[in-house]
């Protein structure tokens, strides 16, 4: 639990918007802003070059597909054809359109991530409108915030409703909702199952990041925090659900649908080895077979003699729907060529595509306004003549971040992208949790913080939370940190790369150089913690600062006259025996 979610109430309109938001991060889309890390006042600098520029380009690719929505047909439904010919793109042919569209079109991918190159024109364009947009955003201050994230958070929740209802009612549905029931025991004794349902279940809720922490400032402290952290976690959990049962429902529909083309083909490749005299006349199928494919097919094969059916089965494709089903689970290496292979299953996919990359963009939106405000927030309470200058500060940081990010829309981009996302978030990300978590409960005293809970919300509140707090919090984080940390160092580190001489995507070896490059970045993103730490320190040795040292911050009951707008909120007392009452 983020510090900063329980001890500054981050929970009123504006707060609660942005908690929602984070419920929307890769629900859908795997690790759609994982890559940005923004926390606390100490640690912002070190995520500047990275975490947010990386979170900005996967809005731009959804304003790139949003773009190239306004058209019909759809141009990742079809190949492309060559010059001056009638045939298909070879490359295209021997692949998906869809991958062939993100791979060629959108990224214009390089087989290495050794090659470089240029920043793809299309996707800088796209890049630069979707910082403006977020730049836009931020200048108009958070009191417009506020307003203006009742859209990109409540629309990507109708959105999926009308996914869910639709999904549900296409074929095969149910068969992919009784997989989904079907318990996998053995899953729940791996670790490697439990590192990534932690990693994303922090990723999901938004901890860590700073956005809540920095927006908590704003906030009166007089919301029931602890009520709506709750809310936020089960509408979590209502939004996973709800996104798991959409998504086996599209994928039980394409495993039926491949299911019936294999059966298809089968029926043919058996009329012409009879036409042909390989197979005897009386394994022909039924004329009605291409009516009701599936239960005339399996009632035809089933009453084939045994040994007509030994003679039949080496020239037929296994149409087995299980194996149907774990193809279609394994897909696309990348998610979002999954989301348009899934536009492409909808009548209407042109209204559909807007839609769902709409949604996209809303929800990339609301997530950078929320880690941005991680970023400015501190910096204006750090550097205190920088409150004057908002406007330019949000202009200068936002151009700061378009220039870094850059280097995620060249050609090997994706896979500088895909190293952030898979390798670097998690590990900072639990260290900071741990910290935070430690300092709270540990230096700061549990206790203490309860009692500072209990004056806020003017009611008692369980201890079983300090508890929480002191060992369980404390204990599950380090697992997750420690499986995390071993993960990187026995596994092979590997991204999803383009193949164009086979037209498919292949899992290649990162190289030694872009492992070093990793290692740096973390140390980067944690090595402000410590340097503050020692400044703080170097601060409180110095005599002059040790009166100041000796202060402690208490919460003071507000008075019924008190406007929660003009009253001061923490009050300073330099009395240590009132901070040694508290501590007893």
């Amino acid at each position: 639990m983020e510090v900063g979610v329980f001890s500054s109430c981050t929970s009123s309109y504006s707060s609660w918007l942005e908690f929602l938001s984070c419920c929307w991060r890769w629900q859908l889309v795997r690790g759609y802003v994982r890559a940005a890390l923004v926390y606390g006042r100490s640690s912002a600098p070190g995520l500047v070059g990275w975490g947010i520029p990386a979170s900005c380009v996967l809005m731009a690719w959804s304003l790139f597909y949003l773009g190239q929505s306004f058209q019909s047909p759809l141009p990742w439904t079809l190949c492309p054809l060559l010059r001056n010919s009638s045939q298909f793109d070879p490359e295209c042919a021997r692949t998906t359109p869809t991958t062939y569209f993100w791979y060629r079109k959108v990224l214009k991918a390089t087989d290495e991530i050794e090659i470089g190159g240029l920043p793809v024109v299309h996707l800088s364009v796209s890049l630069f409108v979707a910082w403006l947009i977020v730049c836009i955003s931020m200048i108009k201050g958070l009191r417009s915030i506020g307003k203006m994230l009742y859209i990109p958070v409540l629309l990507p929740y109708i959105v999926l409703f009308c996914l869910l209802v639709r999904s549900l009612m296409l074929k095969g549905a149910e068969f992919g909702l009784k997989r989904l029931l079907a318990a996998q025991v053995p899953a729940l004794y791996s670790m490697e199952v439990w590192r990534r349902t932690g990693n994303q279940l922090f990723l999901s809720m938004g901890s860590g990041f700073g956005g809540f922490t920095a927006i908590s400032s704003y906030i009166p402290r007089s919301n029931n925090c602890i009520m709506d952290a709750f809310a936020v976690a089960f509408l979590n959990l209502m939004t996973s659900v709800t996104t798991t049962v959409f998504v086996f429902a599209i994928m039980g529909h394409l495993a039926t649908v491949n299911t019936e083309k294999c059966y298809q083909k089968n029926a043919e490749r058996v009329m012409n080895l009879v036409a042909t005299g390989v197979l005897p006349p009386e394994v022909q199928f039924p004329e009605s077979l291409y009516h009701h494919m599936s239960s005339i097919y399996s009632t035809w094969f089933s009453n084939l003699p045994e040994q007509v059916r030994s003679t039949v089965v080496p020239h037929m494709y296994n149409c087995n729907m299980d194996d149907q089903l774990k193809q279609v689970m394994e897909g696309p290496g990348v998610a979002i060529v999954a989301f348009t292979d899934i536009i492409s299953v909808f009548s209407g996919f042109t209204f559909w595509a807007i839609i769902i990359f709409m949604f996209l963009v809303t929800m990339g939106l609301s997530t950078m306004i929320g880690i941005l405000q991680g970023i400015i927030t501190p910096l204006q309470d750090t550097f205190s003549s920088l409150r004057k200058h908002t406007k330019l500060l949000t202009v200068a940081v936002c151009a700061l971040m378009f220039l870094g990010s850059l280097i995620f829309v060249r050609p090997s981009g994706s896979y500088y992208l895909n190293l952030m996302d898979d390798y670097w978030a998690p590990l900072p990300l639990f260290l900071i949790l741990i910290l935070e978590n430690m300092t709270m409960a540990w230096v700061y005293g549990a206790r203490r913080f309860l009692a500072d809970l209990i004056i806020i919300l003017g009611r008692p509140i369980s201890p079983i939370y300090r508890w929480l707090w002191c060992f369980v919090s404390p204990f599950v984080l380090l697992v997750l940190f420690v499986s995390t940390l071993i993960h990187l160092y026995m596994k092979n580190i590997t991204y999803w790369a383009w193949d164009s001489n086979i037209s498919n995507e292949v899992i290649r070896n990162y190289p030694s150089w872009a492992k070093v490059l990793l290692l740096v970045i973390i140390i980067i993103t944690i090595l402000p913690i410590p340097a503050y730490f020692f400044y703080t320190l170097f601060n409180v040795a110095n005599p002059f600062s040790k009166t100041l040292s000796r202060s402690t911050v208490v919460f003071k009951l507000e008075t019924k006259g008190d406007s929660p707008k003009t009253s001061p909120r923490l009050h300073v007392r330099q009395s240590l025996k009132k901070i040694n009452k508290m501590d007893k």
